[in-house]
């Protein structure tokens, strides 16, 4: 009888085992409290990439610029929005592990929000892949908005990657009138940015 004894011991813990690997996360990436300031230089390791473009700067107008939306394909311009805050998560690409991590901070974490806060993600991907991102991760709550063309957006904040021609990981917080009221440009792109602060900030700009 010690066979059979045998055999169900093995496969009690081979259940364990698989229900232990499929609740298994993979840890969030390193959360970044730094920031530089737009139109300067990030990091990967050791390796330094300029950014390219006009700076954008706190206390001044959001520039203007033509985004796509990945749900419409209709053109918007950001700037041009007003009546809500606005916090606009900028990613390289949504389709590498810590710009999905990002993203889904700031449709699960961001919810506490509530709709006093726009959240919108933006990146080079173009609206396609946004939208197929969007549609597998459900993550409704979030806008995602798309910079594929010309890195307009890019090039008018000083967040344009000059090696990739990505966008540089950041963070950016616009009050009800348009102006930007907060910036996080992440030092090291391999790293989330403090997005716990933005949302105490945005939740401060949208009493």
């Amino acid at each position: 009888m010690a066979e059979p004894k045998r055999w169900v011991f093995w496969m009690v813990a081979a259940t364990v085992l698989l229900a232990g690997c499929d609740s298994f996360k993979p840890p969030k990436p390193q959360v970044n409290k730094g920031s530089v300031e737009p139109g300067t230089t990030v990091s990967r390791g050791e390796k330094r990439f300029r950014l390219l473009g006009t700076p954008v700067t706190v206390g001044k107008p959001l520039p203007s610029v033509r985004l796509v939306d990945a749900m419409t394909g209709k053109e918007i311009d950001p700037s041009a929005e007003r009546g809500k805050v606005l916090l606009l998560s900028v990613v390289p690409s949504i389709d590498t592990k810590v710009c999905e991590a990002q993203t889904h901070v700031l449709a699960e974490e961001g919810s506490r929000m509530g709709d006093k806060v726009e959240r919108i993600t933006i990146s080079r991907d173009t609206p396609f892949a946004q939208k197929r991102f969007s549609e597998e991760a459900k993550l409704t709550s979030v806008r995602f908005l798309s910079d594929y063309k010309e890195g307009e957006f890019g090039r008018a904040t000083g967040l344009l990657i000059e090696e990739s021609r990505l966008l540089a990981r950041s963070v950016i917080l616009v009050d009800r009138e348009g102006v930007v009221r907060y910036i996080q440009v992440v030092p090291e792109i391999s790293n989330l940015p403090d997005l716990d602060a933005a949302f105490e900030k945005a939740l401060a700009l949208a009493k």
